[in-house]
This record gives structure tokens, sequence and C-alpha cells, in this order.
């Protein structure tokens, strides 16, 4: 079942290429970013946590390159919400 909000097109072999509405792109950043810390500060307190430093790496720079996209684009700010 596809998504209206994000379109996937395949093209030659690996590339992916996915559409977003600057908000879902916002939110998805957000998320890996909350996801890589955890993977860099939380998890490795964890016993028996090994650590893939190339997949942290690859990690770092996907966050970075989503970022960078939003900063480049039209970017949202999420309303504020009373008291924060």
């Amino acid at each position: 079942m596809a998504s209206s909000a994000a379109r996937i097109a395949k093209s030659s072999g690996t590339t992916m290429s996915v559409e977003f509405r600057p908000e879902e792109l916002e939110l998805l950043t957000s998320l890996a970013a909350d996801q890589l810390f955890r993977r860099e500060f939380i998890d490795p307190k964890m016993p028996g946590f090994r650590r893939d430093t190339a997949q942290l790496d690859k990690a770092k720079e996907l966050v970075s390159r989503l970022k960078a996209v939003l900063d480049g684009g039209v970017r949202r700010t999420l309303p504020r919400i009373a008291g924060r």
C-alpha cells in the first residue's frame, strides 16, 4: 500500500528517489537524529553491545544530508506548545 505522501521511484540499480513534504522530512530527520544519539551514546552502555563504527559514520552522514536538504529548502517551524 503506497502512501500519497511519499512516492518512491527506483532508478539505475541501488539508487532511489523519494519525495517528502517538508514537514515529513523534518519529522523523519528528527527521528533519525534521535536514533543516532541512542546508538552513539546509550546503546554502548548495554551489555554485549558491539559498536559498528562504519555504520555509525554512515548514519551521521545521512542525518547531515537530511538536515542540509531541510536547510536548503523551505523549512517549516513546528508549532510551540504553551509552556515549553
